[in-house]
């Protein structure tokens, strides 16, 4: 949890770090196959994190940064790569995302303590996920 008003990129690191994923059998993977988010996380600190623990990295890249690369000529490096059909199921977090912001408490951070933001998170979470199992039987 950050202030409000802080920037998301700071966490990117730190977030993917408590990142575990199910599998079947076994404990959960602490490496994802891939990462997907947009230009905000495109810093070069995010990319050599994921590069070094290969991830894939499925993130375009800022216009700035290409210009910057590009005015350095061959010593800038070659052109980021991203799979694009990868990117475009990212909606499915943003809707998501939009999903728990709904709830008015989320949107607007009225809870003071992280421990009762979280709940609320939670709460929030479970009664999307119990709508669309509702859904699912009928």
């Amino acid at each position: 949890m950050t202030a409000g008003q802080a920037a998301d990129s700071p966490q990117f690191i730190p977030v993917l770090k408590k990142v575990r994923v199910r599998v079947p059998i076994g404990r959960p993977r602490t490496r994802p196959g891939a990462v997907a988010a947009d230009k905000a996380y495109s810093s070069r600190g995010n990319r050599a994190y994921l590069r070094r623990r290969r991830i894939q990295i499925v993130i375009p890249e800022k216009r700035d940064q290409a210009a910057n690369r590009k005015k350095k000529g061959s010593k800038g490096g070659r052109p980021v790569s991203h799979d694009t059909e990868l990117y475009k199921e990212r909606n499915t977090v943003e809707r998501l995302i939009n999903k728990l912001k709904a709830w008015r408490g989320i949107a607007t951070r009225y809870d003071k303590t992280p421990a009762n933001y979280l709940a609320g998170l939670h709460l929030r979470a479970a009664m999307i996920w119990i709508k669309d199992l509702a859904r699912a039987i009928h």
